[in-house]
């Protein structure tokens, strides 16, 4: 077949159609009417000689043929679009521009502050939209709908560059007044009350389950692979929450050590070193092939790695 006989439009059309998996949120995403995306579906199906889509019980599933295509179209639909972005240079001090990036509450509350000041004196005019884990999805990151996600990663998607922004270790955070600080070792620590916090990924997340030890990270792997295992009251996905709550005098909070020095001049409550080794974790920070290139993007990520260093 003649490639150039082949409306490209259509390579669009299947990869949103193959994602919303529904022809009126494919139309309406796209800003078509449903009938003109049913007429593109009918064009694909002629072009790959395949129904692609098909209506079953659970909806519109697809072939066999339109899952290998998938990953194909969306990569050649990647690399054009990095072929037809415009190069540009990029001037801070005159940009208006949005950066929309993806923070973990973590992120949000040692590293942003830092970024923000930064960027009032290089670049004024810039605006940062600060998204939630659950406000995003790998896919909106990988069509550079976000300009890049700052969390720690138990997975990400092989096509996303990333970067390690810094190491962290562990504190324990509770009330001056709270009692086993004296004498703060491992039977201390199993038999205080404990508050834990932890939003890691991306995605719209679930409740937890305190029996599913393997699911609650790193302090918890640790204490079961040490037959031990903690008593958590409170479960949070929000560390300046997890704070507050440490100056209950019968709480405990194990945090990173970056979080916990934000409330190095609060007298209400002290800093420990855990009572047992805790691995330390990469905080990362990752974006789209799409804005590997651009200019701006380039200028941001430099900018996010220095503030980093700084802190680090």
């Amino acid at each position: 077949m003649n490639i150039n006989r082949i409306d490209l439009n259509l390579l669009v059309y299947l990869e949103v159609l193959l994602r919303e998996r529904n022809v009126t949120k494919a139309a309406n995403y796209l800003g078509i009417s449903q009938p003109a995306m049913s007429n593109g579906l009918r064009r694909l199906r002629e072009l790959f000689d395949d129904p692609l889509l098909v209506r079953t019980s659970d909806g519109m599933t697809p072939t066999e043929r339109a899952r290998d295509l998938e990953p194909v179209v969306r990569r050649v639909l990647l690399d054009v679009e990095k072929v037809v972005q415009p190069k540009s240079d990029f001037d801070p001090a005159a940009s208006e521009r949005v950066f929309r990036i993806m923070a973990s509450d973590y992120a949000e509350s040692t590293l942003i502050p830092r970024v923000l000041s930064r960027l009032r004196v290089q670049a004024p005019g810039v605006t940062l939209d600060i998204m939630t884990p659950s406000d995003v999805s790998f896919l909106d990151v990988e069509q550079g709908k976000v300009d890049m996600v700052i969390n720690r990663f138990d997975a990400m998607p092989q096509s996303f560059h990333q970067k390690t922004i810094w190491k962290d270790s562990f504190a324990c955070l509770m009330s001056a007044d709270n009692p086993i600080r004296q004498q703060f070792d491992l039977d201390a620590y199993l038999q205080a009350d404990h508050v834990w916090v932890s939003k890691t990924g991306m995605g719209v997340g679930v409740g937890v389950n305190p029996d599913d030890v393997q699911r609650l990270g790193w302090v918890d792997e640790v204490l079961r692979k040490a037959g031990k295992k903690r008593q958590i009251k409170v479960f949070t996905r929000h560390y300046q929450s997890a704070m507050l709550l440490a100056e209950q005098n019968d709480l405990v909070v194990t945090i990173p050590s970056k979080a916990a020095r934000l409330q190095q001049n609060n007298p209400r409550l002290v800093a420990k070193a855990p009572p047992f080794d805790i691995p330390p974790f990469e905080l990362k920070m990752a974006w789209s092939p799409l804005l590997q290139h651009n200019a701006g993007h380039k200028w941001m990520r430099s900018l996010v790695a220095d503030v980093a260093r700084e802190l680090d």
